[in-house]
């Protein structure tokens, strides 16, 4: 699908190029990248370590810029927008779900959930934040700071918070990456759940086919480029592509 006329896309790339360093030791992390992460959609970024994922994402979410091309967030060009309007953009428009959990240590669990509300001076609306955190548990644990709660509780927390403002679309850069197994499967039936039962976007970068596995769709990056590009992933079909591709 072209991603220049999809009507239902929540971001977009359109000739995506990023470019680190000058010169003979310039390195190009991002070559050319059209791509669309449509709404309502669970998609998955995986590819061999250098291919760009993180980056992709990075500059999807205004997180970083682009060298050449445009990233939107609907249809808006991130890169007609001043650090001012970015840092909005960010804050009303984007959810973001760490590997580091990203939780500020001296507040309590509701404290970091409702951290993004309170950041653009507004009240959290109480039926929205009380269906959050009955959806993920969290009831007991409000009170409760960061250092008192486990690796799975902590990236609930980070999950409520990115949830909380109602965004467009939630951004998660390896997610499960701290957590055992269980919790990762409690955390990826929660971003499951958001898609399904809540309407939100979420696009996950990802090293774990298992993990790739939950989404709705999987884009396979290698050098830079789009390598392939899979709907309906299963964990076995996601493993072959990356055999495929030589990775382990």
């Amino acid at each position: 699908m072209n991603p220049t006329t999809c009507p239902d896309a929540a971001a977009r790339a359109v000739g995506a190029v990023k470019r680190y360093g000058t010169g003979s030791t310039a390195v190009t992390a991002l070559d050319d990248v059209d791509v669309t992460f449509r709404r309502q959609q669970f998609t998955a970024i995986m590819g061999p370590s250098g291919s760009g994922k993180s980056t992709l994402m990075h500059c999807m979410a205004g997180l970083d810029s682009l060298t050449h091309g445009s990233a939107l967030i609907g249809e808006t060009d991130l890169s007609t927008l001043s650090d001012k309007q970015l840092t909005a953009l960010r804050r009303d428009r984007l959810g973001f779900v760490f590997q580091s959990f990203n939780l500020v240590p001296t507040l309590t669990a509701g404290e970091n959930i409702t951290l993004p509300v309170a950041l653009a001076g507004k009240k959290p609306d109480a039926a929205w934040l009380d269906n959050i955190v009955s959806r993920l548990g969290l009831g007991s644990r409000l009170n409760h700071r960061p250092s008192e709660l486990s690796g799975g509780q902590q990236q609930r927390v980070a999950v409520a918070r990115a949830l909380i403002a109602r965004p467009e679309l939630i951004f998660g850069d390896e997610p499960t990456g701290n957590l055992d197994s269980n919790a990762t499967r409690e955390v990826l039936g929660i971003l499951r759940s958001a898609v399904d039962d809540l309407g939100q976007t979420v696009v996950i970068v990802t090293h774990d086919p298992s993990t790739a596995g939950w989404a709705d769709r999987v884009v396979m990056l290698s050098d830079g480029r789009i390598a392939d590009d899979i709907d309906h992933p299963s964990a076995e079909k996601v493993a072959r592509v990356m055999s495929r591709m030589g990775v382990r």
